[in-house]
């Protein structure tokens, strides 16, 4: 693995976990693609630090759990603001 996608990994994993931020917060922070982020934080990062790679994963698993919850969130607050 080349040392600037290793440091990227890193990173973003210490990004999501100090900010408990979504995959498309971060690919927007890091200018990369949802699915670089995705194949970072779920096939790199436990290559290089598997304690890091479980807290992330925890944290991504919370987010997709609520994310019918922003969703509708968004939807009422458009339509609040018609």
């Amino acid at each position: 693995m080349q040392e600037y996608i290793r440091k990227r990994v890193l990173d973003i994993g210490n990004y999501i976990m100090e900010s408990s931020a979504t995959v498309r917060q971060t690919a927007d922070i890091f200018g990369v693609s949802k699915s670089t982020v995705h194949k970072d934080v779920t096939e790199r990062l436990p290559l290089i630090n598997e304690k890091l790679a479980m807290e992330v994963k925890q944290i991504l698993e919370s987010n997709k759990a609520e994310r019918h919850i922003r969703g509708g969130e968004a939807t009422r607050k458009k339509y609040q603001e018609s």
